[in-house]
């Protein structure tokens, strides 16, 4: 896994930018180092657990190097994948991944986790901060004051639904951010063989303190079955990290995932990696 090597966040594929797009790519957005580790303690920021207190109550309760081609539909913002996935103005506002925020808390080897879709009021600061770490920005490139994140995250609130920025949150303290995506909707579904409903992640770790410990391959696999138990219709989860980002292929590899390609994308050369429901049980 290579613990010691340096924190390569996996990329997101850029954004789509406009509402007839397929989307943007995504790829488990910084991973960090292989299974990197996020802080347990709300990125070491007192107060930031108690404003998630009651997100894991369980299902039903409703809580609160992209490729150049994404790019390019972004006037140049190459950010996150699946992440930018924009809508003509007064688009359905309900996701097209099942309802993320009904899917609840799932037990894991390091403790009870739960996705809690974005609120901005509530998580901008957060996420931010996040963003502005040196390993993050390098790959997501969204360094820089809260509005730049704010755009980012308000591309996928008003679009229609095709992809879901999340909190990630262990024993109710938020350690990562995601953003679950219809990867067949995306741009990266003209670079694979897609079926329909194949689900795309992306990830960052949001404490420096603990990466290279595992937390990021558990959660991999963690969200990954997550996603193939609350939607029947996914065959499949699937990630494209830089091929030269070895930590972050390594915590895929070590979460349940396997190689299956290497894709040449816009901006980077990568490595397609999939979960399959048919073989879930078998790695």
């Amino acid at each position: 896994m290579g613990s010691a090597a340096p924190v390569l966040p996996v990329e997101p594929i850029g954004s789509a930018g406009s509402a007839g797009s397929i989307g943007s790519v995504g790829s488990v957005g910084s991973v960090g180092s292989a299974g990197s580790v996020g802080e347990f303690r709300g990125d070491g920021r007192s107060g930031e657990a108690g404003a998630y207190a009651g997100a894991s109550r369980g299902p039903g309760v409703v809580d609160g190097n992209p490729p150049a081609e994404v790019r390019a539909g972004m006037g140049g913002d190459h950010r996150g994948a699946g992440a930018v996935h924009s809508a003509p103005v007064g688009a359905a506002r309900d996701d097209l991944l099942g309802g993320i925020g009904d899917w609840g808390p799932t037990a894991t080897p390091v403790g009870t986790f739960q996705l809690v879709p974005v609120r901005v009021e509530r998580d901008l600061p957060l996420v931010t901060r996040w963003m502005n770490d040196p390993a993050v920005s390098a790959f997501w490139e969204l360094a820089g004051p809260e509005s730049v994140t704010e755009e980012h995250l308000n591309r996928q609130l008003d679009g229609d639904g095709r992809s879901v920025p999340c909190i990630g949150l262990l024993e109710d303290t938020p350690v990562s951010y995601w953003e679950i995506y219809r990867a067949d909707l995306d741009h990266l579904a003209r670079h694979y063989p897609a079926r329909p409903h194949d689900t795309g992640i992306h990830l960052l770790i949001g404490g420096v303190a603990h990466r290279g410990h595992g937390l990021g391959s558990a959660l991999l696999r963690a969200v990954a079955d997550l996603v193939l138990d609350r939607r029947p219709a996914c065959a499949r989860v699937v990630a494209e990290p830089d091929l030269r980002n070895i930590p972050s292929v390594s915590a895929f590899l070590s979460g349940g995932f396997r190689f299956s390609a290497e894709v040449e994308l816009p901006g980077k050369r990568a490595a397609l990696m999939m979960r399959d429901r048919a073989l879930r049980d078998l790695m």
